[in-house]
């Protein structure tokens, strides 16, 4: 199948072209040119399709309560309406069995042919009680070799991402998981300063939501979030709604960090049962009083580092699209717009609201 778009403003993840057409056939891009454009018919804006690294649910369906392939669907379903083509369904801290199951899930999900998925994201249970946030605090605990083992065979080829606590988990079993192809990212830890770049200096190349559950930036303790500034090769997820980080702190981080910072939405849904019964607070949800996830998508995440933090439309794609890319590394998700790649195209108007996803 074969089709042109006229865009009157392309933003290709590197740079900007002015009236361009795309020309796609079977999900790829086979031409960029100015010959043909329409102007009476042409699009006003169009980016990189976004990418979530971290969302835990949809639709009043949380994976965790519900592990299966519908539920995988509901959040797809939910990525595209927003702008999203890839994304990274997210079980936080829970047993044994309902982590299987949702290995389970992505794994019927994928095999009956779904899109989007990149693979499962299990935060915790290997984190520190310390900073357990909404975790569970009954089911966190350090991890033993035969657990890990267990697990990596288990989900061989369908986790994707572990966000444990370095200073809780043994190197060796760090290095276990990123052997088997797994992005480790530390999060929910109390790390000092020291563990913390122990831990980048070896495996760890990523952290997950900057400042939550995390050892804070102090001037005689500079902790995991010092690490994460003072090391170059270390990129870091953040929440980017004005309620897990004040908007300033984001510009902060962001003129630390740079192409480092990436944006999750760590976006739940209401959940009346369970270990995380997450109710609707305004714009953002909360679990018996505690702030336990965003009502973001993507794009709201892109309008909020254009509108409240002062970053350049382009630079705001980049940081929920490229940079988690880059962050998973897998051939075919690229973030960008390139002859022969793939067409997740972002469709916007001129005020940067959703108008379609198009997807390869």
């Amino acid at each position: 199948m074969h089709s042109a778009l006229s865009v009157q403003e392309l933003f290709t993840g590197d740079h900007w072209i002015s009236e361009v057409v795309i020309e796609i056939a079977n999900g790829k891009i086979i031409d960029m040119k100015k010959e043909g454009y329409d102007h009476k018919n042409a699009i006003p804006l169009v980016v990189p399709a976004l990418i979530d690294l971290q969302i835990y649910g949809a639709s009043e369906k949380l994976l965790s309560e519900f592990p299966c392939a519908n539920t995988i669907q509901n959040i797809y379903d939910y990525c595209l309406g927003s702008g999203t083509a890839y994304f990274q369904p997210t079980v936080a801290t829970q047993s044994k069995e309902i982590i299987y199951q949702c290995i389970d899930a992505v794994r019927d999900y994928k095999m009956s042919g779904g899109k989007g998925c990149i693979g499962l994201h299990i935060e915790g249970p290997w984190i520190n009680p310390l900073k357990k946030g909404a975790h569970v605090p009954s089911l966190i605990h350090i991890p033993s070799l035969k657990e890990v083992e267990d697990l990596l065979e288990y989900g061989k080829g369908y986790i994707s991402m572990i966000t444990l606590a370095p200073e809780i988990c043994d190197d060796s079993i760090i290095r276990l998981i990123t052997n088997n192809g797994i992005i480790v990212s530390a999060g929910h830890s109390d790390a000092t300063y020291e563990q913390a770049t122990k831990s980048f200096n070896n495996d760890i190349n990523v952290a997950t939501h900057l400042y939550n559950a995390m050892s804070g930036l102090q001037h005689r303790a500079p902790g995991m979030v010092g690490a994460i500034f003072n090391h170059n090769k270390v990129m870091s997820s953040i929440i980017a709604d004005g309620h897990h980080v004040d908007f300033n702190a984001i510009k902060i981080a962001k003129n630390i960090m740079g192409e480092r910072l990436f944006c999750i939405t760590d976006a739940v849904t209401t959940s009346p049962t369970g270990n995380y019964q997450h109710q609707l607070a305004g714009d953002k949800y909360e679990s018996a009083g505690v702030l336990s996830g965003s009502g973001l998508t993507q794009l709201k995440s892109v309008q909020n580092l254009i509108n409240e933090v002062g970053i350049d439309m382009g630079e705001a794609v980049r940081m929920c699209s490229l940079y988690p890319a880059k962050v998973m590394k897998h051939s075919h998700i690229s973030g960008k717009i390139a002859v022969q790649g793939n067409a997740d195209l972002l469709c916007l108007t001129a005020d940067r609201r959703f108008m379609k996803l198009l997807v390869s």
